[in-house]
Order: structure tokens, then C-alpha cells, then sequence
């Protein structure tokens, strides 16, 4: 089956004492009780201080190389458990998890945007007033607006679309449980992957092996990002705290809608030879994702799959292309009501940023949307917050499960028990290794 790309654009918290305590506390949704004989923490241990740093080595730093055709950025968001009084990540070592976003708009041009929005209506009254001339005029507008929105790097003056801080709601919560956390921007490659859908998941791939090659040489207090990983607020260099800070032993990726694809490239079961030495990936999500490709399975690494039943993107055929040869857990997670869109708050209404759109086809009568397939489905939309609630409540539990080795996390993924304070809209599907 083949996908074709579309169009799409620190705080304190009660951290793993909660779960000797019985519960399993995520974003501020509890489960069930913990299951007898959970690996967690310290149960002394204190509350989790969050530090934010990020990073960029240039708009053009990255050429994923032939077939592909382009270049991207090396630029990315880091949050991490930070050291009590000073900044910098906590004693010990912390499993690395690195997150890619999707396709969607570059630059955040609202000009660009507002005369694009305008040219598609006129362009459809020229239509229907048979208006060949008006029409030929609106579509290069329409070209030329989209071009810009599109660009790669963007004009002087207009701010990139931070398309990578879509998922701090997930990184924060993901540091509040000790994972050192880096969402990587993928935005050149979006604005060059058109017409390059045969190799567009292989270059996600080779760029998420590029940031985990940049962290593995910063753990050994080497490599650029010494210097470039910077505090935000100050812009002070502080890479040098990460020394020694890492568990590349226990690496996890996440990927929306086509990183999603590029995230099941990286782990799919040929390509582990391409991961940097000594860095092994033991679990990885894909969030609504694409890709276009069914013979490179991911068997041998546990992986979870999040979509909603309102998503015109995704097919949800992931876990059925893998069931029956998978030697590692497989989870199948399905949000009814649940479009594309929310799981990235740059592509969703609420932050009013350029481009962002709810997603979901509304259908006939109000509570219903349009599926993948054109039915009319009676699906309870889901809004922004209880979207997010639930991916964070199933992506923490499937990293503190796989990369923690925490079991009171499998009753949750496996379907046994429900992510409570949320919609009763989740459906599990749990295929054991064979």
C-alpha cells in the first residue's frame, strides 16, 4: 500500500514516587492501580524540575544525500529532568528519546497566508462563473503564495514555523520521568520532499540518525553540540553538562504523520546498520503516520501506533501489515473521533499560528466526521486537550514500559486497564512477540 504526502502542515510535578504508591500518574491523568511487582524509581525520589535548552547548526546543515534531493536543518528543543540549583540535566544517566514532526508549511508568512486563503476563494467563484481568465490569474497567485509559505530557508524577515515545538506538552511530561527529550526541525526537508516520496522517508530516517550520531558525540564530551546546545533565556552554552548523562543503550523515537514514516524507516528491520555506534533503539511511536512503503517491517522493536478515526491521512494499516511476524510487542491505539492535526499545537486552531487547521471532514449531522474510507461515521470529535491528554497518557506509558522496564505500564497498553479523566474513546490492540 502506498501513501502519497499531502499537504499538511519547567515545572514540578510528582514524579516516580507515585507509582509505589500504586498509581501511575501521566500529565494529570491517573490509571489504575500499578501492578504488583512494578520496576520503578526511588520512591523517595523528589519532584521533577524540567530545563529547556535548544540548539541549530544551520538552515542548510543536513543533505540526507542521493536519491534525495535538497537540505535541512540540524535544529532542535531539548527538555530534560534538570539538576536541583543549577542548570544542566540530573546526576545519572537518562534514556534518550528524539521526536520528528510532519509535513507542513515552512514559514510563518501571514501575508502569504491571508493572500493565499483569499486567492482559493476567488479562484472558486471564477470557477463557477466560468471565468477561465480569473481563474488562470488566482492560480498563480495561489502558486506563488504557497511557494512562500513553503520556502526553505524562509524570506528575510519572516520567522521560521517552529514546527518542532508542537510536542513540548509531550517532551515536558517525558523529562518530568527522566527521558532527556530533543524534537528535531525537519522543516527543509518539507520544503524539498515534493515529488521525492520514494526517498523522503529514508532522508527522516538519516536525520534522525544524524542528531542521535551529534548526542552520542556529546556524551563523550565532544562534537559541535558542546558549544551550540544553549539556554534559551541566556543564550550561555551548556552542553557540557551532558557529559557522561546519557543512556544510548535505551534510545526511543517518535514521529508524526510522515516522521512518523521516517521513525518506522529508522527502526524498520533492515536499517538498524545504520544507527550510530553504540546507540540502540529499543521502542518507538508513530503518531498518525504515513509512509510508502509495507515490505520493511518493524518486527524487532517494540512499536506503538496512535491515530484517530477522523484522520484523512493516516490508512491505520500499520499494525496489520506487521501482525504475525513481529518479534517485539506491537500496540495499536485508536482515538475514535481524533483527527491529524491535534497532536502537533502549531497545526491546531487554538495557537493560531500560520496554517494551522482543524483537520477532521465534518459529517452530515453535527458529532460526526467523514472516515478514510468516505462513510459518514457517528464519531464524538475530540477536542484539542483531550487529544493531547490521551497521546501523553499511552506515548509516557509506552516509554516508561519499554525503556524503563516499568510493568505497571502494560496493563494500560495492552487494553486491560483505561487512561481514567479522559473520553472513553481508546481502543487497544496489543499483538504479542511471536
Amino acid at each position: 500500500m502506498t501513501v502519497t504526502p499531502v499537504e499538511k502542515r519547567g515545572g514540578r510535578v510528582a514524579g516516580t514516587a507515585a507509582l509505589a504508591a500504586g498509581a501511575l500518574i501521566v500529565a494529570g491523568v491517573v490509571t489504575a492501580p500499578a501492578e504488583a511487582g512494578a520496576v520503578t524509581a526511588d520512591p523517595g525520589a523528589a519532584a521533577v524540575s524540567v530545563g529547556r535548552a535548544v540548539y541549530d547548526l544551520g538552515d542548510l546543515a543536513f543533505e540526507p544525500g542521493a536519491p534525495y534531493e535538497g537540505k535541512s536543518e540540524i535544529a532542535a528543543v531539548v527538555r530534560y529532568p534538570e539538576a536541583p540549583g543549577s542548570p544542566g540535566p540530573a546526576a545519572g544517566r537518562h534514556p534518550l528519546i528524539v521526536m520528528q514532526h510532519g509535513q507542513w508549511a515552512t514559514c510563518a508568512d501571514r501575508p502569504a497566508q491571508s493572500a493565499l486563503t483569499r486567492a482559493k476563494k476567488a479562484l472558486e467563484r471564477a470557477e463557477q462563473a466560468g471565468d477561465e481568465a480569473g481563474a488562470a490569474r488566482q492560480t498563480k497567485v495561489i502558486e506563488a503564495m504557497s511557494d512562500r509559505l513553503w520556502a526553505w530557508p524562509c524570506r528575510a524577515g519572516v520567522p521560521p514555523l517552529p514546527n518542532s515545538s508542537g510536542y513540548e506538552y509531550l517532551a515536558e511530561s517525558l523529562a518530568r520521568e527522566g527521558f532527556v527529550v530533543v524534537s528535531m526541525g525537519a522543516n527543509g526537508i518539507n520544503a524539498t520532499s515534493g515529488g521525492q516520496a520514494d526517498s523522503v522517508y529514508r532522508a527522516r530516517a538519516a536525520l534522525i540518525n544524524r542528531h542521535l550520531e551529534l548526542w552520542r558525540q556529546l556524551d563523550a564530551g565532544k562534537g559541535p553540540l558542546r558549544a551550540k546546545l544553549k539556554d534559551p533565556a541566556t543564550g550561555r552554552p551548556g552542553g557540557a553538562a551532558f557529559a557522561g548523562r546519557l543512556d544510548l543503550g535505551r534510545v526511543g523515537t517518535l514521529g508524526h504523520s510522515m516522521g512518523g514514516g521516517g521513525v518506522m524507516q529508522q527502526v524498520s528491520d533492515g536499517a538498524h546498520g545504520d544507527w550510530p555506534a553504540g546507540v540502540k533503539v529499543k521502542a518507538a511511536i508513530g503518531l498518525a503516520p504515513t509512509a510508502t512503503w509495507d515490505n520493511e517491517p518493524v518486527t524487532q522493536v517494540p512499536l506503538a501506533v496512535l491515530w484517530g478515526t477522523c484522520d484523512q491521512v493516516n490508512t491505520g494499516e500499520y499494525v496489520k501489515w506487521n501482525k504475525g511476524h513481529n518479534k517485539a510487542p506491537l500496540h495499536g491505539i485508536t482515538l475514535t473521533g481524533g483527527n491529524h492535526d491535534y497532536f502537533n499545537t502549531q497545526w491546531s486552531p487554538s495557537s493560531g499560528q500560520v496554517a494551522a487547521v482543524d483537520d477532521a471532514i465534518p459529517g452530515d449531522r453535527p458529532g460526526r466526521c467523514v472516515a478514510q474510507d468516505g462513510t459518514d461515521r457517528q464519531d464524538r470529535a475530540l477536542g484539542e486537550t483531550a487529544q493531547r491528554r490521551i497521546a501523553t497518557g499511552y506515548t509516557v506509558a509506552f516509554f516508561r514500559r519499554y525503556l524503563l522496564g516499568d510493568t505497571s505500564a502494560q496493563a494500560l497498553l495492552t487494553g486491560r486497564k483505561k487512561l481514567s479523566g479522559v473520553p472513553d474513546v481508546v481502543r487497544v490492540e496489543y499483538v504479542q512477540p511471536h
